[in-house]
């Protein structure tokens, strides 16, 4: 790959710094999240992002994206991030989208994506189960057909987002009787389906991101089901690759180094700053020279979008180690930067300490979820090295 910059990227960051100073609202700047902003500002937030035609940044035009490169699209992240603007459903976006754009039927694309594109259905994942999480292949949610429709019984856990999400995408067990993924299939359900349970799990960081889902004799059409029956495991290797992408989450990481170079930067007692002492230059050099590192990664693997090959299997895998490795540290050393202030606890409005440990507790999930890097390295040693 030629990882020179585009010289027309300056004019469309331009472009996209006066859409954000003439469209964003001051009141849905800033507001703290993590995964998935508040429901009304993304929702509001995506209709806008639909007047301009950027409702979808990763999108090929054919699917009503904005056919933007990976480059556009990093500093589109990137402006946004600086901004303060609130996030989009990237369950919909990066994840379930591409999926509806690679493997719906013509009805299933016409039934979900407009919702989606319109900012009026967000979408949570229903994949990690108890005993379940990394190794999917044992999933044990299982659907029967009975007619038109399948029967759903069992539990999802650290469903991020159900508490506010519509409907959720979930692997299920359709064939108990080959191996594990072979049985395996995909299904769109619709939250309001009776039967389905959400009950709220509190992290670390004192918030609440995450959900345990019970299925209870939930009845869903088969016409939700995306591909064959049983294809469950080829639709996921396909969505994983893009989720190991998004779990890098350049804008975050580029967030930390921003925030750190502001520490550092600012005059403490008697005018001295922390980057004049070596300890500090040398670690932020380091931290930003690995940050380059993973953005080229992302625009690698991007590039490989679809190739269902070993090498972009493994690229992906990598990089989800990476960069979530890199989160934690950085996130770490802002934190450390902060001093005694950031053990406080209290309000995290208004105090930058504060936010900054809250965000440290955040990312500590940041090397399991997704695929812990433990099962990643595993999938590097496999696809590459065949071990």
């Amino acid at each position: 790959m030629d990882f020179k910059p585009d010289p027309r990227l300056a004019g469309f960051r331009e472009e996209v710094r006066d859409f954000l100073r003439e469209k964003l609202p001051p009141e849905l700047t800033d507001i703290p999240c993590e995964v998935v902003s508040p429901r009304p500002v993304a929702m509001r937030w995506q209709k806008i992002l639909q007047e301009r035609g950027w409702a979808a940044p990763g999108w090929a035009k054919q699917h009503g994206g904005t056919g933007w490169t990976v480059q556009q699209q990093l500093v589109f992240e990137e402006e946004c991030v600086l901004a303060g603007a609130p996030l989009q459903d990237s369950f919909a976006q990066k994840l379930l989208g591409p999926v509806l754009n690679h493997f719906a039927s013509p009805e299933q694309w016409q039934e979900h994506v407009p919702p989606i594109l319109a900012g009026e259905r967000l979408w949570c994942q229903g994949f990690s189960e108890p005993g379940s999480g990394s190794d999917l292949a044992s999933l044990r949610t299982a659907a029967v057909r009975q007619g038109d429709s399948y029967v759903v019984n069992g539990q999802k856990i650290w469903t991020t987002n159900a508490h506010n999400a519509d409907w959720i995408f979930l692997l299920v067990r359709t064939d108990g009787e080959v191996r594990p993924q072979a049985g395996i299939s995909f299904l769109l359900v619709d939250l309001r389906s009776p039967g389905i349970t959400v009950r709220p799990i509190h992290s670390i960081d004192g918030e609440h991101h995450l959900n345990e889902v019970f299925f209870d004799e939930v009845r869903v059409p088969a016409s939700n089901r995306i591909g064959e029956e049983g294809m469950g495991w080829s639709i996921t290797k396909f969505l994983l690759n893009n989720e190991h992408a998004t779990a890098a989450d350049p804008g975050a990481l580029k967030k930390f180094r921003r925030q750190i170079a502001e520490v550092l930067t600012e005059p403490a007692v008697g005018g001295e700053r922390l980057i004049d002492r070596g300890e500090h230059a040398v670690r932020f050099a380091a931290l930003d020279a690995e940050l380059t590192g993973v953005l080229m990664m992302i625009e690698r693997t991007a590039a490989l979008h679809g190739d269902t090959g070993h090498f972009a299997h493994a690229l992906g895998s990598m990089l989800k180690v990476r960069a979530t490795d890199l989160q934690q540290r950085m996130s770490l050393y802002l934190s450390e930067l902060h001093g005694a202030g950031a053990l406080v606890a209290g309000p995290v409005v208004g105090s930058a300490a504060r936010r900054a440990t809250q965000e440290m507790f955040f990312r500590r999930g940041s090397t399991i979820y997704g695929g812990s890097s433990e099962v990643q390295r595993g999938i590097v040693a496999k696809l590459l090295f065949g071990f």
